[in-house]
């Protein structure tokens, strides 16, 4: 199945937004881009960079601007939907009865294709170590088959894991965070693997 059939699935599936996504899509396809499928989600694309994606949620749909640290957003559409973690993403959203105007979101998309044309980039700082909080460290203790199965994950996976127990500020939380983490980790799946299927 090539690409613009994925999109044109993807398309077919909505129910709650499916004319607000498709008049984005319209609209990103008067320019350059390339669209494509990454994580079931369409994509667009320049010369293999991502420049901007589409979602949607429960409550809205999203713009996804793989770079839009740059964009100078002087209408305030955008956000950093994890402030503090997120480094370059920035999300347009849309929700219900808000109104889609072409005008700016091209200007946006250009903006965007300017600023990857001229190599505006900001690269992830990758971690060098996992920090493995006391309680996980306590279950390998306990369970060598669970050791055994977490250190076959990738290391992002492992940090997504060691992170999401070890951030919780309750002991409370990070013992329920671990029990639903421990089938996962022995299934040898990522935390967040079910947002990034294809």
């Amino acid at each position: 199945m090539d690409d613009s059939t994925k999109v044109d699935a993807f398309f077919k599936n909505q129910t709650k937004w499916k004319q607000e996504l498709q008049k984005l899509r319209e609209i990103i396809l008067q320019t350059e881009l390339k669209e494509e499928i990454k994580w079931g989600k369409p994509t667009y694309t320049l010369d293999g960079k991502m420049v901007v994606g589409m979602a949607d949620f429960k409550n809205h749909l999203a713009l996804w601007f793989h770079q839009g640290v740059f964009l100078k957003d002087k209408h305030q559409k955008l956000i950093n939907a994890q402030e503090g973690v997120t480094k370059a993403l920035r999300q347009w959203r849309f929700e219900e009865n808000d109104k889609i105007e072409p005008e700016i979101v091209l200007e946006y998309i250009e903006e965007a294709i300017a600023n990857c044309k001229a190599g505006k980039e900001l690269k992830p700082v990758r971690k060098k170590s996992i920090s493995i909080p006391s309680l996980l460290e306590d279950a390998f203790n306990k369970d060598a088959s669970l050791k055994n199965h977490f250190q076959k994950l990738t290391p992002g996976k492992q940090r997504e894991y060691a992170e999401y127990i070890g951030q919780a500020k309750r002991e409370a939380t990070q013992k329920s965070r671990l029990e639903k983490c421990i089938p996962m980790i022995k299934n040898g799946v990522g935390l967040h693997d079910k947002y990034k299927n294809c």
